[in-house]
């Protein structure tokens, strides 16, 4: 009973060890200015086109289906 309950604590101590956090240099974070971590402008475009949809409750404007809306008189 008290040598599992040893190599248990062993194993957290050793785990807590090897998994340690480290400070990360400032020349280090140079893959985050990589290019293809930013959004297109096409991408960009069709995401604020997708939400405005929505909210406008419409797509006749925006070159989809001519219509929309509430349904309202």
């Amino acid at each position: 009973m008290h040598r599992s309950v040893g190599l248990i604590l062993i194993a957290a101590f050793l785990s807590l060890v090897y998994s340690s956090c480290t400070t990360v240099k400032a020349y280090q974070k140079n893959k985050l200015n990589d290019t293809e971590m930013d959004l297109s402008a096409r991408k960009s475009q069709k995401f604020e086109q997708s939400f405005q949809l929505y909210r406008e409750g419409g797509s006749g404007a925006n070159g989809g289906k001519s219509g929309g809306g509430c349904g309202c008189n």
